[in-house]
């Protein structure tokens, strides 16, 4: 019976130290695994993938669109400059007041574009003459005419030459907007898209009534 009871006490033992040492090896397989996932899931959760560029890319169609707003926004300013003592239309002042307040700050961000960009900048000699082949841009001939006039005669032939500025202004914009990279250069055509359209808009209200 005392043997029996000895075999029976050794194999209980027995039984119980199997059981811990799958016990414990369960829970150190479960540990490393979990280790090992919580290793790749922070290397997945982390992925190596390069940050986006957000505004920072630009393109060839971006230096194109500054270089050539920059000119023609110069001659707008230019030939907006001219209202204040030659137009005779209180409501043509008012709009050559509101194109110049428009235009100057845009000219200024262009410039810092470019320059950030390492592109060269349109020079400002030579005024709105600079660059006149452009897509609404005034020749010589035209800006002599419009500085010679004065009270009615200079009203019509601001509007009538603004108008076709405007177009063009719109014309490369649209351009912008379709091929162009960087975000702000898209935000500022897309801005002059609707304000010059309603400015010709007006303007073309405006040549009706003279």
């Amino acid at each position: 019976m005392h043997a029996n009871r000895s075999l029976i006490r050794r194999t209980a033992a027995l039984a119980t130290a199997v059981t811990a040492a799958l016990v414990l090896a369960a829970c150190g397989g479960t540990s490393d695994g979990a280790a090992g996932h919580g290793g790749g899931h922070d290397a997945s959760a982390a992925p190596t993938a390069p940050a986006p560029s957000g505004t920072a890319a630009h393109n060839t169609a971006d230096t194109a669109f500054a270089q050539g707003m920059l000119p023609h926004h110069r001659q707008a300013l230019e030939m907006a400059s001219l209202a204040a003592t030659r137009a005779e239309s209180a409501e043509v002042k008012t709009l050559a007041d509101e194109i110049r307040k428009a235009q100057d700050p845009e000219i200024k961000t262009l410039t810092g574009w470019l320059t950030s960009w390492g592109e060269q900048v349109p020079p400002a000699e030579g005024g709105g003459h600079t660059g006149h082949a452009m897509s609404g841009m005034m020749s010589g001939a035209e800006m002599d005419q419009l500085t010679k006039a004065s009270g009615k005669a200079f009203d019509t032939a601001f509007l009538q030459l603004m108008v076709k500025h405007h177009e063009g202004a719109v014309a490369m914009a649209k351009t912008e907007q379709a091929d162009g990279a960087y975000r702000p250069a898209k935000d500022m055509a897309a801005a002059i898209v609707t304000s010059q359209s309603a400015e010709i808009t007006r303007m073309n209200g405006l040549l009706g009534k003279n």
